[in-house]
């Protein structure tokens, strides 16, 4: 990701933006052919320094380089950026660079997502508690949970794979957008050029392209930084000694603390936590970068090369981060049943409450009662099923046996099978997408 986003791949992106538009200007006749025959140019870490020689002479990035590929290309050069504003070539090379990184991400998105439906089918059916409000709910499985995590990742793969039509999109329109430097030819330079790079033609610009785009992409990482936090939060919270159901891998030499020898602290979801803290700080900014002056400004420029590397920077370490942690995630499924104990059978209040109504007693009812009956379970020590096993109510309308099956977590977690594999099977087909999608690319 550093090198995508480096000044080196930056400068070597334009000029290969401005060797595109000079074919697309041969190919439609506005110069000779000869101009770029046998034309193969290198652009190499000495010419990157005299850009920036250049550059501090004359205060233009884009102009100082045109005047060093001018120089280096010989007769040619006289032809370079005809009819080109600098965001040509600036925002045309950002859509490349984004779609570079995208690429990265994207793949790291997937890999990501095949650890999570590996460790959701190990775990399918391993039991534990559902916590709502921070408290005691109803049972569900560890494969559930996960598969929850990894259909909002999912979510956010589509969100990028659909937002690559406004991506990776050329801008090569000229000083205000309407091509008018090269007369009638602009389209059909438009349209090589876009060819020539692997992008799709904007329908229309200003100076620049419009910086929704951007905010959009943003925000969608931000979204995705988020979803990552909150499956990184539910590891750190799970990984509590009071809990102690997962925890991140801590390596055998890892220190903890530099003081307290028995410390086994879960940095590496919390530094997730971190890094998606500062995404979402991005959100705001970028939204305020699309208002920009008449045909354009030059306000967005200093923004976008600040923030828009360290988004992707910091998105790609979130999900190293999260990939490496869900490999070598450790599972505590012993305690998960010991903590399914703690309410002593109170989590299965609602089971019993259904069953009742079922048989013919009306569903407020039913609730208040088991209300009652729990206050009792939390006053005398007793479970819940003792308790409604000597309740003279609840024995009157139900059997033993229908009421300890009240009790069977295995027998209360309604479709949670056919869930996570409908689940499963849309994260497969989404994957699937993401790989013709690219190969498209």
């Amino acid at each position: 990701m550093r090198e995508i986003f480096s000044e080196e791949n930056r400068l070597k992106t334009m000029v290969k933006v401005e060797l595109a538009l000079l074919e697309g200007l041969a190919h439609a006749g506005l110069i000779p052919s000869s101009a770029i025959r046998n034309l193969n140019v290198t652009f190499n870490k000495d010419d990157i320094v005299r850009v920036r020689e250049v550059e501090k002479e004359i205060k233009h990035e884009t102009a100082a380089l045109v005047k060093v590929l001018s120089e280096k290309i010989g007769k040619a050069g006289k032809f370079i950026h005809l009819g080109a504003t600098s965001n040509d070539i600036i925002d045309t090379t950002w859509s490349l660079i984004i779609k570079e990184a995208l690429q990265v991400i994207e793949n790291k998105i997937v890999t990501l997502l095949r650890y999570l439906l590996e460790l959701a089918d190990k775990h399918l059916d391993t039991i534990m508690i559902g916590r709502t409000h921070g408290q005691h709910a109803l049972p569900i499985t560890l494969g559930f949970k996960i598969m929850n995590h990894a259909y909002e990742i999912a979510q956010c793969l589509e969100r990028l794979i659909e937002s690559h039509k406004r991506l990776f999109v050329l801008k090569m329109s000229g000083a205000v957008g309407t091509m008018a430097a090269w007369g009638n030819k602009g389209l059909l330079i438009e349209e090589y050029v876009a060819k020539k790079l692997g992008l799709a033609s904007i329908k229309i610009t200003t100076q620049v392209y419009s910086r929704d785009r951007f905010a959009e992409l943003l925000c969608n990482l931000a979204i995705l930084g988020s979803v990552l936090d909150r499956l990184a939060t539910e590891i750190r919270n799970l990984q509590r000694p009071e809990i102690m159901e997962l925890s991140e891998p801590f390596k055998e030499k890892q220190v903890g603390s530099s003081t307290m020898p028995h410390k086994a602290n879960p940095v590496q979801c919390e530094k997730v936590t971190g890094l998606a803290r500062f995404l979402r700080g991005l959100c705001s900014s970028s939204l305020e970068n699309i208002v920009l002056w008449h045909e354009r400004d030059l306000s967005n420029s200093s923004y976008e090369r600040v923030t828009i590397p360290h988004a992707f920077l910091a998105i790609d370490e979130i999900l190293e981060t999260m990939t490496s942690v869900i490999k070598d995630l450790k599972v505590y499924a012993e305690n998960m049943r010991r903590n399914l104990e703690l309410s002593k059978d109170k989590i299965m209040a609602e089971a019993l409450m259904v069953k009742l109504t079922l048989k013919g007693v009306p569903r407020n009812r039913a609730y208040t009662h088991l209300r009652e009956l729990t206050r009792k379970s939390i006053e005398t020590g007793k479970t819940l099923k003792e308790i409604a096993l000597e309740d003279p109510y609840i024995t009157s309308i139900l059997s033993r046996n229908e009421i300890m099956e009240c009790f069977d977590y295995e027998k209360y977690l309604g479709a949670y099978r056919e869930i996570c594999r409908r689940t499963k099977d849309y994260i497969l087909e989404l994957i699937n997408k993401y790989s013709n999608c690219w190969q498209m690319n």
